[in-house]
């Protein structure tokens, strides 16, 4: 069944079929795997369909089976780095249940998100991609949401007589910002970039844990 391309009952669909047998989904991992070392060779605008084919070794009509554009490669790698990151936080910060453990569990999670960016072409791509496209920056603002959840369920067992929606809205203003710096860090030298990345931690915990 093909995917949803818009937002329907408050989700996004992704904008590709989805591969129901294992030799199908063995060939949308060799499709997906030429595409990420395409782009991080060349970025995703200079990526041509047939390219990721050859590259896969798949005929270009089974690359438009599952991927009718660069755009449904795009969001379908988006999605994995969604899944994988989300799987990262929730375990990271599922058992914090101390100032310190935030501490320690926030500030490894803001690094592990700025080596990514900094070591992964291909990440920086995506995020570049998103900007241009309403659906995928609501896919972008939908693992926003979902991440910054795990970070009031850690806040409402540190503080649980504060207002329940003012934990939520500083979780969610806090990744948001996380987001931001990162990617203005790795925007500038590296020297610099650490030392956003090293204010924002400093700022961020301030507010989650003296907020």
């Amino acid at each position: 069944m093909e995917g949803r391309t818009v937002e329907q009952d408050g989700q996004v669909g992704s904008p590709r079929r989805a591969p129901s047998q294992q030799r199908s989904r063995e060939r949308v991992e060799r499709m997906l795997a030429a595409a990420s070392a395409l782009i991080a060779q060349q970025g995703s605008d200079a990526m041509r369909m047939g390219e990721v084919a050859e590259k896969a070794g798949v005929s270009i009509g089974s690359l438009y089976q599952f991927f009718p554009d660069k755009r449904a490669i795009v969001w379908a790698l988006a999605e994995r780095y969604t899944a994988e990151s989300q799987a990262c936080i929730s375990g990271a910060l599922r058992d914090v249940v101390d100032a310190e453990g935030l501490r320690q569990a926030f500030s490894e999670l803001v690094d592990i998100y700025y080596q990514l960016f900094l070591a992964e072409p291909v990440m920086r791509d995506i995020w570049s991609g998103t900007q241009a496209d309403k659906a995928l920056r609501q896919l972008e603002l939908a693992d926003s949401r979902a991440n910054a959840e795990f970070l009031t369920a850690v806040l409402k067992r540190l503080q649980p007589g504060a207002d329940p929606v003012a934990l939520e809205t500083t979780a969610f203003l806090v990744w948001q910002m996380g987001e931001a710096a990162v990617r203005l860090a790795i925007s500038v030298d590296r020297q610099e970039g650490d030392r956003l990345v090293a204010a924002y931690k400093r700022m961020a915990l301030r507010e989650l844990l003296e907020g």
